[in-house]
């Protein structure tokens, strides 16, 4: 029979934020695969785990794969690990899953510490509806392309930083969504974890007089709704009403369609729409 892969998630930085089943589960495997193993070792001779380790990562992860899955039909159970965290989550061990459902090979996680899950409850922002979009892309035209799209994201946005990139990338949220709302949490469960609750603006004014130090999780609030609306309502100001009314007409709509449709775009009454039109 064919082995397991096991996603186990470990520390993000206090080494007691693991799992009991984490530990059992990487003294019971046949192997370990790990980002790094010069970081990993440390975790292991910590809690006494023998278990034998190779490495995994994004430049071996396909290569390095195959030879993984080759393991695993051969029946041996393997454990992913990353260098902090959740496997799979911003990181090759995605690709690894993909193989092996695409060899019929079993996968299971074991939960525990994502830094990202750890910053959005902790920032004060909306927690019902975020999205996650780790680093932003290094390519500029790609990185411009994301900012884009999160120019309107109406839900919660987390994002992953380096410290030496931590002011450029604020300048360009500031550029591309405004003047939003803004957690900025370093260090996650470390000795010197900081939660700085302010705006894009604020953090940019701090963090250029206190150069960043440590690794970055920020949380941004989406655009609001009231805002898409306020867009929508200058935006159709700039036309006349009869031209209003023009484009719900050549989309198919009858007049008292298209005056309802003119109304809410506008936030007037339909009767408003309809004496105007009625003059």
């Amino acid at each position: 029979m064919a082995g397991t892969l096991f996603l186990c998630a470990t520390p993000i930085g206090n080494l007691e934020d693991i799992t009991f089943r984490v530990i059992r589960t990487l003294k019971e495997v046949d192997l370990i695969a790990a980002e790094d193993t010069r970081n990993s070792i440390k975790l292991l001779n910590h809690f006494e785990i023998q278990t034998p380790m190779t490495s995994y990562h994004e430049h071996n992860k396909f290569e390095k794969g195959s030879l993984l899955i080759k393991k695993l039909q051969e029946g041996q159970n393997i454990a992913l690990i990353t260098d902090a965290g959740t496997p799979g989550i911003s990181d090759p061990g995605e690709e690894l899953v993909k193989m092996c459902y695409e060899s019929g090979i079993e996968v299971t996680a074991l939960p525990g510490a994502a830094a990202c899950i750890t910053a959005l409850t902790i920032s004060g922002l909306g927690t019902r509806r975020f999205c996650f979009e780790a680093f932003l892309p290094v390519d500029k035209k790609e990185r411009e392309a994301i900012l884009e799209e999160l120019k309107e994201e109406t839900r919660t946005i987390v994002l992953y930083e380096a410290p030496h990139r931590l002011v450029k990338t604020l300048k360009l949220l500031t550029e591309y969504l405004g003047n939003r709302k803004v957690t900025v949490c370093r260090e996650l469960t470390k000795r010197h974890e900081t939660v700085f609750c302010s705006t894009l603006e604020e953090a940019i004014c701090y963090y250029e007089s206190n150069p960043p130090k440590g690794e970055y999780v920020l949380v941004i609030e989406g655009k609001s709704r009231e805002e898409i609306v306020m867009q929508a309502r200058k935006y159709w100001e700039e036309f006349t009403i009869e031209e209003h009314m023009q484009h719900y007409i050549d989309e198919g709509l009858d007049k008292k369609a298209a005056m309802k449709a003119v109304a809410k775009d506008r936030g007037v009454s339909k009767r408003e729409i309809y004496n105007y039109l009625e003059k």
